[in-house]
């Protein structure tokens, strides 16, 4: 069985402990300026509340954003990060809800208690060979019928690449080679998005809406 490449998650730890008060300074407003991925944020939230399934984890939760706004929309969540500099900036910033330091390739949840899983550009930084292993662990959680928001850079029609993230090395997913791991690992697609990137952006970004079956 694969298991996952451990000095990959110290390197991606260790380079957002780094840089975590200009990482937090960046991000913390960023769904503001962001209709479409709000949209998106919204859309997985309807769902998660049409089938009352149990709680949200946002995992590679950063320094909490993503998890607030889903709390805002009415959900039961919580936080889980590699970074130990972020969760504390995230229990700075977001007392009233649940952060923790953890790997989401080892949750500590018992099997199909979840009702949603957000991945938020959480697996942008894993080694390819990795990713199956994260989307059967987010199976493993997720109830049956319960939802996936994937939110990653897309090719933009090349290969798998990787490139020169601000913090650490991560890669650009083709959303079609994403959505075929994730079937594989037992979801169904319900939706993508494909946003063009702003102004003071690189590359092309994915998004994809996924139930367990």
């Amino acid at each position: 069985m694969h298991t996952i490449d451990t000095s990959q998650l110290n390197t991606t730890a260790q380079a957002y402990d780094a840089i975590a008060p200009q990482y937090v300074a960046l991000v913390r407003d960023g769904l503001a300026r962001l209709p479409l991925d709000r949209s998106i944020i919204e859309a997985f939230a309807g769902l998660v509340r049409q089938t009352g399934a149990g709680p949200v984890g946002d995992l590679g939760c950063g320094p909490g954003y993503v998890a607030a706004h889903l709390r805002d929309l009415g959900l039961d969540v919580f936080g889980v990060d590699l970074s130990e500099a972020l969760i504390e900036h995230a229990r700075a910033l977001y007392p009233d809800l649940r952060f923790s330091v953890g790997s989401m390739a080892a949750l500590d949840v018992a099997d199909g208690t979840l009702g949603g899983i957000v991945a938020w550009y959480s697996i942008i930084h894993a080694a390819p060979a990795d990713v199956p292993v994260y989307l059967a662990e987010f199976h493993r959680a997720l109830a049956p019928g319960g939802h996936l928001l994937l939110g990653f850079f897309e090719s933009g029609g090349e290969p798998l690449t990787p490139f020169d993230h601000a913090v650490t090395t991560a890669h650009r997913w083709p959303v079609d080679q994403l959505a075929g791991l994730a079937k594989d690992a037992g979801f169904q697609e319900l939706g993508r998005m494909l946003r063009q990137p702003l102004e003071n952006e690189r590359f092309q970004h994915g998004r994809l809406i996924l139930r367990r079956e």
